[in-house]
């Protein structure tokens, strides 16, 4: 029986974690989570906010996720969004969830991420 979901990995291009730390834990206020050494020999990054926790992985043969993506439910989605518009980061609104206020951005290395509010 499945309880809960314990991370999602996105994949991250060698030599990315500078840029990568500046926005996951910069812009978006995650607390990076220290790799057990036999696994930060492989590189990438984790972060973590509260439960929920994201991991970017090293891959040589990166290509960004354009569809898939993670869902990074916030509190005050408008501030969010201008906090990272304030950054040089496109925001893409989309109101085709009921119940939710959402939009659509990307991570510096193109993967696609959906941040998104319950209205109400």
């Amino acid at each position: 029986m499945i309880t809960t979901l314990d991370h999602v990995q996105l994949a991250a291009p060698p030599g990315s974690e500078t840029a990568l730390r500046a926005y996951y834990g910069g812009v978006l206020g995650l607390a990076e989570v220290p790799k057990p050494p036999a696994l930060a020999a492989n590189g990438g990054l984790w972060f973590a906010s509260g439960p929920v926790q994201l991991h970017l992985g090293i891959d040589p043969d990166f290509r960004p996720s354009h569809k898939a993506h993670p869902g990074l439910r916030v509190v005050g989605i408008e501030a969010f969004a201008a906090r990272l518009a304030g950054h040089g980061a496109e925001v893409v609104w989309d109101e085709k969830l009921p119940g939710h206020r959402r939009f659509y951005s990307e991570d510096p290395v193109g993967n696609r991420l959906e941040f998104l509010e319950p209205i109400g």
